[in-house]
Order: structure tokens, then C-alpha cells, then sequence
């Protein structure tokens, strides 16, 4: 009775946080807030299920199936996030680099 009560918390408590992230997602004005709201969904609410199936099926081949895809995503989610806001920066100004560098200069006025 308890475990089931458990998964189904941390299932709902899962569920809520992917939809407040896509309500924040389609809140957002531009790529670069947008990115941020992704991040529970993408990190978060793995996490939630990945306890809900290690609650429910205890140590076994499913959960540490399901801990490897959720490792994977944890790891990966950061690198995706940073190269999907360069490539939207890279899109809007033609470089990712800020327009000023450290020494002063603009990109295009270095040869």
C-alpha cells in the first residue's frame, strides 16, 4: 500500500513538473528563457520516475535500466542546453562570441 502510494506521488510529482516547465516554456519570449524552463524537464522529472520505478521494481535489471537512461540524461541535458542556445546566438548574430572581445576589438575587425 505504501509503495504504491510512493510511486504514485513521485509519478504526479513528475507530471507537475513537466507541465509547469511547458507552461514556462510557452511563456517565454525568446530562445534563451526558453532554455531555462527545459531544464526540470529534462533533469528533474527523469529523476522523479527513475525513483518511482526504483520504489516500485526494486534493485533489478529495470531500475538500473532506467538509472543508466537517467544518468545519461543528467549528463547529457547541460551539453544540449549550451549548444542549442549558441546555435540560436550563432543563427540571430552570425557568432556566438559576444561582439566585444577581452582585448577590445569586434570579431569582424580582427583579420
Amino acid at each position: 500500500m505504501i509503495r504504491e502510494v510512493t510511486v504514485d506521488v513521485l509519478l504526479g510529482l513528475a507530471v507537475a513538473v513537466a507541465a509547469a516547465s511547458s507552461a514556462g516554456v510557452l511563456a517565454m519570449r525568446d530562445a534563451y528563457q526558453r532554455v531555462h524552463y527545459l531544464t526540470p524537464l529534462s533533469i528533474v522529472a527523469p529523476v522523479l520516475v527513475g525513483l518511482a520505478v526504483l520504489v516500485q521494481a526494486g534493485y533489478s535489471t529495470r531500475s538500473a535500466q532506467t538509472w543508466l537512461a537517467v544518468g545519461f540524461l543528467v549528463i547529457a541535458s547541460p551539453f544540449l542546453s549550451h549548444a542549442t542556445i549558441r546555435a540560436a546566438r550563432i543563427r540571430a548574430d552570425g557568432d556566438w562570441r559576444t561582439t566585444i572581445g577581452h582585448d577590445g576589438a569586434k570579431p569582424e575587425d580582427k583579420p
